[in-house]
């Protein structure tokens, strides 16, 4: 693994020597936007962030990190969750000040005190969630507070909707201007925050692009390419933030990987290959390795009895794309990919939290109603959830309550609960856990992370489930804490019971997981088992890119896709 405090890889304008980029065109691409015709030495900064740290209590976001957006770029800036993106772009456009390092924009000192002073210098910022007001009409979301006006101050509403109509026509949206916004679809929604943005400050120096693409048709994504073209061609410096490995390499320039909140490389995209990239997101050296592509699963891993749980073709808009897998008893089943790639929703999925368009689940061969969660209960599945402050445990409650939190039912009889029943439970769990606490009534708030996760594993054990679905068990825990969540999974599993893993932790996910399954964008494109389950492998998968004439839609839909063949 890179050390922590490994110096960051510099490239081009900000390393010695060198061309900004290599020689030679960019790979074909139909939606490559980038101009390989002029280099990055050229390019004239206009917004530049040096030594920028910022910190908040407990947690230090950003360390010392330096950013260069240059006009006529598209820079990438990747990184996992926690890595300090968003914190980045919140100091960029004045969310947050910093608390040490100098920002300078069109090479002057700069400060910008709130998001609308940065907007009115020229920055603006498309965030990933619709930030409009829904029950406005689209022609008053798209220039609110710059509404044409005649004499008087009265707002001129037919200039109005014909300037809001010109302006989504360049977009590809064509739609009644006089509608409210919510009645759009989100990928329209987004196209119309998209258009304000660009437009919204009288001259536009950098566009912040904040996942962009992630609730976009592909029409949709292909008219955002070629707006990213316009822009780079006017001279606009564009900050795109992106887990889809294909869209950075379609449309970035120059890339920059942040990891806990330190930059670890920048640089040229174009000379940078994909498992390099992905290692240096992940904190992992992996060394030389080829792509040769992943052998599906075919043998018989655990117990060799019949899956537990089937989930099959299971499809939601823009999120999951026919994803499949089984999971048998006594077998632990690890979910892989990048940020974004789909393992949470998936997770969710399987236990009802999420409703499906499409796709079909089994718990001992028995159907499971999709998009419910008290069917995906009855039937056997629990899931440890990835945030547990927010959708797992109730912090003004005790231990004891925490725990028998979803087990009530099993422990009433007649709508009276049973204490003796919940004592012996609580009892059997905090001792088999090892939960450190004063004693059960002590509130789950007042403990450490890591039994924190324990009282919220013990809920669901409670349950006696045949399927548990963990997400990031061990995120957010100490060392010792983490060592002995992980040991309990291994013998959930000697137990028979059937687990789903999910992890960002590649050393954890190797070693705890039986199996594989390998997601991309929403959909699986690749599984490893036995020998195969490797971190070489892995990121292999993960890195793999599309064939040359595939779907151009950027999450590749269909099950079971090779890692080489559609990745």
């Amino acid at each position: 693994m890179a050390a922590a405090n490994e110096p960051p890889e510099r490239h081009g304008p900000d390393g010695p020597g060198g061309p900004a980029r290599p020689a030679g065109p960019h790979p074909a691409d139909a939606r490559d936007v980038r101009d390989g015709a002029d280099g990055a030495a050229q390019r004239p900064a206009v917004l530049t962030v040096r030594g920028l740290t910022k910190r908040f209590p407990g947690v230090l976001a950003l360390d010392g990190v330096d950013f260069t957006a240059r006009a006529g770029e598209v820079h990438a800036l990747v990184g996992e969750n926690g890595a300090g993106k968003s914190t980045l772009i919140k100091v960029l456009t004045g969310v947050y000040q910093p608390d040490e390092g100098e920002l300078a924009y069109r090479g002057e000192r700069a400060s910008f005190a709130t998001p609308l002073a940065a907007q009115q210098a020229g920055i603006s910022t498309i965030y990933q969630e619709v930030n409009l007001i829904p029950l406005m009409s689209v022609a008053r979301n798209l220039l609110l507070g710059r509404e044409p006006r005649r004499r008087g101050g009265l707002i001129d509403f037919g200039r109005l909707h014909r300037e809001s109509e010109r302006m989504l026509l360049d977009y590809g949206v064509r739609v009644d201007v006089r509608r409210p916004l919510a009645e759009l679809g989100v990928g329209a929604q987004q196209m119309v925050a998209l258009a304000r943005a660009v437009s919204a400050a009288g001259r536009t120096d950098v566009v912040v692009m904040d996942e962009p693409t992630s609730s976009l048709e592909p029409r949709e994504v292909e008219t955002l390419f070629g707006v990213i073209g316009r822009l780079r061609a006017d001279g606009v410096a564009v900050v795109y933030v992106s887990h889809r490995l294909d869209e950075l390499y379609a449309v970035c320039d120059t890339v920059t990987v942040l990891r806990d909140g330190r930059l670890v490389h920048t640089g040229p995209l174009a000379g940078l290959d994909r498992l390099r990239l992905v290692s240096l997101m992940l904190g992992r050296e992996m060394g030389e390795v080829r792509a040769e592509g992943l052998t599906k699963f075919t043998g018989d891993h655990g117990t060799g009895a019949e899956p537990v749980l089937r989930a099959e073709g299971l499809t939601r808009r823009h999120e999951l794309h026919d994803v499949s897998l089984e999971v048998r008893p006594g077998e632990v089943v690890g979910l892989g990919g990048l940020l974004g790639s789909g393992r949470t929703e998936t997770a969710k999925a399987i236990a009802g939290a999420l409703p499906l368009g499409a796709g079909r689940i089994t718990v001992a061969g028995a159907p499971v109603r999709t998009g419910s969660t008290p069917a995906a209960i009855r039937a056997g599945i629990s899931l440890l959830p990835e945030d547990r402050k927010s959708e797992g445990i109730v912090p003004g409650l005790s231990v004891r309550e925490n725990i028998a939190l979803a087990a009530l039912p099993r422990m009433s009889r007649y709508g009276l609960v049973s204490e003796a029943r919940i004592d012996a439970v609580v009892e059997k769990f905090v001792s088999r856990l090892r939960i450190k606490a004063a004693s059960p009534h002590q509130k789950v708030g007042e403990l450490s992370g890591g039994n924190q996760q324990k009282v919220l594993l013990a809920r669901w054990l409670a349950m006696q489930p045949k399927v548990l679905l963990l997400d990031e068990p061990t995120r957010g825990i100490d060392v010792g804490a983490k060592a002995e969540v992980q040991k309990l999974v291994d013998e959930l599993a000697e137990d028979g019971l059937g687990v789903l893993l999910i992890s960002s932790d590649v050393e954890e996910l190797i070693e705890g997981s039986d199996r594989v399954v390998v997601l991309r964008d929403g959909a699986v494109v690749g599984e490893l088992a036995g020998d195969d389950v490797t971190e070489d492998r892995l990121m292999e998968a993960i890195a793999a890119a599309a064939e040359p004439g595939a779907d151009p839609d950027p999450a590749p839909r269909g099950a079971g896709a090779q890692a080489a063949g559609h990745g």
